[in-house]
């Protein structure tokens, strides 16, 4: 059947149409479906079906199969589930399957365009077709069988077509030379767009597995924060969907796409990776004054120092006494000495709960470290010095958590780093915000944030969101050395001051508490005994 203006030009605007649908979709799936569809409005078949390579590359699996006249669709993105067996590739002896024709044609990859299948079978062997003919009183003439290999020859399926039917009688006849070379180019052009489509999936994959494997590196140099790269990017798409889903307020305006999703989680998944270049005994600091040790212990070895002097003290005034025969001094010296001996013991279990990093370090509490670092002891070279050194009570002193100022700076260099590190990638279009969100989190509403001082109103709502996600996940983290994990009520109330402070954004703090993703993060994450009653009327900063 030769074909005429009309029906080759319909052809070529189904190619293009198809074309353009091969380069804007991701949906492989769908894609596979309207290639079958075009395939078999093209040739006017009645039926197709679409295999694809199984990802061991031993057999063909139905995908999709069609028939018009029957009423089939089973598979792909629309139709029903198939339960078919595969087709092997191979035989049992190893040698290519030539007895199957869509085996022979994934073989040997060339196209198979048959008459009559029951006419002309050849040393094909049709007899599930048979068997599939009798089982729905169907009658399987005319195939085309067609390769579905990219430009490299990699084959990603093949394109099966039967009954070609006359398109105004509706006869039954055998596929043109016309329809094969239509067909291969259209089965060409397919498998070339899945294989690049394949190609930027995996490189996704590979990216996504290279970001866990930065922080599987963080993981194992810091396992007390290994959580945190897991936990901040979801609790940041938590809130982020929270606002997404808000239509009321100042975020009643705020909407996320797919590839929105998509770049913040990456930037979540991101957030810390500048912290691969932090040194291990500042990311594990877990008292002030640890360094390799922990210090305390060099100074629980100086009070005795003391209480050991004050002893040899009262001794010798006692010697002194008893020549005189002074009873009423010798019960003077041993109430001094006891005095003594209690005060630099409260002294010294003060310097050890001071050494435990906490919220908050009382200014009368760093007035009595400097008190007790004037004390003067004999040292083991038997020079007399300062009980404390300069660095111990600049640790000692530190008002928050455990970092002294130039370990905090060493720390904080991590956002500097991780904007550097992220910055330095040649992003694509869709992904080039991860920069941005990641790199805010710890900036401030009121611009008195880290690194670049940014104010609210320039950063993101994501950026926003994660800072908040940053910032709550630490609250209530299991696995720092430094710090208890608060409950869910304490972690509520210390957040809601830093909404007070203006550090977070406000909108989204409201969201946070209004939409209790507050409490769909701790059922996930928090463990049962810390997640207590929360009096929302009670979290500072929250009108209910």
């Amino acid at each position: 059947m030769n074909l005429d203006h009309t029906e080759v030009a319909q052809r070529l605007e189904q190619l293009t149409e198809l074309s353009v649908l091969l380069s804007t979709s991701h949906d492989i799936p769908l894609l596979l479906e309207k290639i079958l569809n075009v395939a078999k409005a093209m040739t006017h078949a009645d039926g197709g079906t679409l295999y694809r390579v199984s990802g061991d590359k031993k057999s063909l699996c139905f995908h999709i199969s069609i028939n018009d006249t029957l009423g089939l669709h089973q598979g792909g993105a629309n139709g029903e589930s198939i339960a078919i067996p595969d087709i092997p590739l191979f035989n049992d002896n190893g040698e290519p399957n030539t007895s199957a024709i869509a085996a022979y044609v994934a073989n040997t990859r060339a196209s198979s365009n048959i008459d009559d299948v029951y006419a002309e079978a050849g040393d094909f062997n049709f007899s599930g077709m048979r068997r599939f003919d009798e089982r729905f009183g169907y009658h399987s003439q005319s195939v085309l069988t067609v390769p579905m290999q990219d430009h490299e020859g990699e084959l990603i399926g093949v394109l099966q077509l039967i009954n070609a039917r006359h398109r105004r009688s509706g006869e039954i006849h055998p596929f043109t030379e016309t329809d094969q070379r239509f067909i291969e180019a259209l089965a060409s052009q397919a498998a070339f767009a899945i294989t690049n489509q394949q190609l930027i999936a995996r490189l996704e994959d590979l990216f996504e597995s290279f970001v866990k494997l930065i922080n599987l590196c963080i993981d194992e140099k810091s396992p007390h924060t290994g959580r945190h790269c897991e936990h901040v990017p979801a609790l940041t798409m938590m809130l982020a969907e929270a606002a997404h889903k808000t239509e009321a307020g100042p975020l009643a305006a705020f909407r996320m796409s797919d590839r929105d999703r998509k770049q913040l989680w990456l930037a979540g998944l991101l957030h810390d990776c500048g912290k691969i270049t932090t040194p291990v005994h500042v990311m594990e600091k877990s008292t002030k004054l640890e360094t390799i040790v922990d210090r305390i212990h060099t100074i629980d070895t100086r009070f005795e120092v003391l209480k050991r002097d004050a002893q040899i003290r009262a001794l010798e005034e006692k010697l002194a006494a008893a020549g005189n025969r002074d009873c009423h001094a010798e019960t003077l010296i041993d109430s001094r000495l006891q005095q003594e001996l209690e005060r630099l013991d409260a002294d010294r279990e003060f310097l050890r709960r001071a050494n435990i990093g906490a919220e908050s370090m009382s200014a009368e509490d760093q007035s009595r470290v400097q008190k007790i670092a004037r004390y003067r002891w004999t040292g083991p070279d038997g020079k007399e010095q300062a009980f404390l050194n300069r660095d111990e009570v600049t640790n000692l002193t530190v008002r928050a958590g455990t970092l002294n100022p130039a370990e905090r700076k060493i720390i904080n260099n991590h956002i500097n780093v991780t904007i550097r590190m992220l910055e330095s990638l040649p992003w694509p279009k869709h992904l080039q915000k991860v920069p941005e969100y990641a790199g805010a989190h710890h900036e401030r509403m009121d611009g008195k944030g880290y690194p670049r001082g940014l104010r609210g109103d320039q950063m993101s709502v994501q950026a926003r969101a994660m800072a908040i996600a940053d910032i709550f996940e630490a609250l209530t983290a299991q696995d720092r050395p430094y710090k208890k994990a608060n409950t869910l009520s304490e972690a509520l109330r210390i957040l809601g001051g830093f909404k007070q402070r203006n550090h977070i954004d406000p909108d989204l703090f409201d969201v946070f508490i209004r939409q209790k993703v507050y409490l769909e993060y701790a059922r996930r994450f928090l463990d049962a005994e810390q997640i207590d009653a929360v009096d929302e009327s009670r979290i500072p900063g929250y009108v209910p």
